[in-house]
C-alpha cells in the first residue's frame, strides 16, 4: 500500500523526543537521536493537530513557522491519535509497550476505556478506579527519570488536566503548571527556559485541533488559529534566552472528512456482524470480534471498505510493526482482532458516537498527512 506511511523506527519519531532532548542536555542515560542543539534547558511544544503538511500547505498564514521547516518531519506513530501520541511521547515508548493503543480499546471488564475522560465508553462510569492509569501504563515515564536524574521537569498544560487519567499515565513525574490561556503557557516556558537548570518543559496547545475537528482543516478558522499560534512562538523567539533550546511538534495531522460519504457501523448490519465490540475512531477502528467469528468479520469488512483503506488483521499490523518493535503482552488484547485503516473515507458510528461522527476533521490513520508531524527547532 504505497498510501501508508509506516512509524520511523530509526530514532527519529514521537517517542525519541524528550530522550533526545534530555541528551542534548547532557542528561546520563539519554541519547540524543534526533539532532538537537546542545542546550542548558529545553522546552517542547506540541501543538495538537499541527500535522507537518498542513503548516507546508498553510505557510501563508504562518511564515514564521514555516520558516522553520528545515528539518525532515517526524513520525507521530500508529494510531495518529493524541491519547497514543501523548503517551509515547511522555513515555518515549510506542503503543505495543505502553498500551494506550487507541481512541478507544477493550477494557478488562468487556467494554471500551475512553481515555481523555477515563471513563467506560458506554455508560461513562469512571474507571480511575477500576482500572487505574498507573496499572494501564505501568512504565516509568521519561520525565520521572528525568527528575530522577536532577532535571526541573514541569508540564505547561490546561489546568483541567491536572489529575487526569491521561496525565497520570503519560505525564506523572513532572510539576504540573495549569495553565489558562496563551499568555499562562508563554510565560511557563519561558520560565523554565530560564531556569538554573538544567530544566525541561512540556507545553501543550489544543485549540488548533479543535478548530479542525469542528470546522476542518484549512477553514478560515482554523487558519485564523494558526496565525495566533505563528504569533506565539514568534513571540517565543524573542525572548528565548541563551542556552536554550525549543521544540514545537505535534500529536498527528488531520484530514477533511464527509460524514455524508463515510461508512456508518451502527446502520450497516454489515458491518456489526459478528462484532462485540467496536473501538478506535473513524480512520482507524479496532474491530473484536466474537469468539469464532474473526475469519467472517475481516471477510465482511474489506469487502465492504473495498478500497478505501486497509483491513488487516490485529496480528498482522502487529508484525508490520505498527505499534513499535515490542507488543507487550497485557497489551494485546487491547488491540482489535480486526483493524480497518482508511486511506479515504470514515468508518463512523453515528449512535455510538454521534458527535465524533458529525466533526469535519478526523485522524487516525496513516496516512502522509496524519503521521508526518512538524518538528521545528529554536535557539540552542
Amino acid at each position: 500500500m504505497d498510501w501508508i506511511v509506516a512509524p520511523d523506527g530509526n530514532g527519529r519519531a514521537l517517542p525519541d523526543v524528550l530522550p533526545s532532548l534530555l541528551g542534548s542536555l547532557g542528561v546520563a542515560g539519554f541519547t540524543d537521536t534526533i539532532g538537537f542543539p546542545e542546550c542548558r534547558n529545553a522546552a517542547v511544544l506540541l501543538v495538537d493537530g499541527l500535522g507537518h503538511d498542513l503548516l507546508r500547505d498553510h505557510a501563508a498564514d504562518a511564515p514564521f513557522l514555516a520558516s522553520l521547516l528545515t528539518r525532515p518531519p517526524l513520525t507521530a506513530g500508529f494510531p495518529t491519535t493524541t491519547v497514543t501520541s501523548i503517551t509515547s511521547l511522555g513515555t518515549g515508548r510506542c503503543a505495543g509497550e505502553h498500551g494506550l493503543v487507541g481512541y478507544t480499546f477493550a477494557e478488562p471488564s468487556g467494554g471500551l476505556l475512553h481515555p481523555l475522560s477515563w471513563s467506560s465508553r458506554g455508560d461513562h462510569r469512571s474507571l480511575l478506579d477500576r482500572w487505574p492509569p498507573e496499572q494501564v501504563q505501568p512504565m516509568t515515564t521519561v520525565l520521572e527519570r528525568a527528575a530522577a536524574a536532577g532535571v526541573d521537569v514541569r508540564t505547561a498544560v490546561p489546568a483541567e488536566f491536572e489529575g487526569s487519567g491521561l496525565t497520570r499515565a503519560a505525564m506523572r513525574g513532572a510539576e504540573f503548571r495549569g495553565q489558562r490561556a496563551f499568555g499562562d503557557l508563554a510565560a511557563e516556558l519561558l520560565d523554565a527556559l530560564n531556569a538554573d537548570g538544567p530544566a525541561l518543559c512540556y507545553g501543550y496547545h489544543g485549540h488548533l485541533d479543535l478548530l479542525g475537528h469542528v470546522h476542518g482543516p484549512g477553514s478560515l478558522p482554523w487558519r485564523l488559529q494558526l496565525t495566533q499560534l505563528d504569533g506565539l512562538v514568534a513571540m517565543l523567539a524573542d525572548r528565548l534566552p541563551p542556552g536554550a533550546v525549543l521544540a514545537v511538534i505535534a500529536d498527528h495531522g488531520m484530514v477533511e472528512a464527509d460524514p455524508a460519504t463515510a461508512f456508518d457501523a451502527d446502520t450497516d448490519p454489515v458491518l456489526r456482524d459478528g462484532v462485540r465490540l467496536l473501538g478506535g475512531e473513524a480512520r482507524a477502528r479496532h474491530v473484536y470480534a466474537e469468539p469464532g467469528a474473526l475469519a467472517d468479520v475481516l471477510a465482511a469488512w474489506r469487502e465492504q471498505i473495498g478500497d478505501q483503506g486497509l483491513v488487516l488483521t490485529g496480528e498482522q499490523a502487529i508484525d508490520e510493526g505498527w505499534f513499535g518493535p515490542v507488543v507487550a503482552d497485557p497489551v494485546r488484547p487491547r488491540i482489535g482482532d480486526v483493524l480497518a485503516v482508511m486511506r479515504e473515507s470514515e468508518v463512523i458510528r453515528s449512535v455510538a458516537e454521534p458527535g465524533e461522527a458529525a466533526l469535519r476533521g478526523q485522524h487516525g490513520s496513516l496516512t502522509a498527512a496524519e503521521q508526518l508531524i512538524p518538528l521545528l527547532v529554536l535557539g540552542g
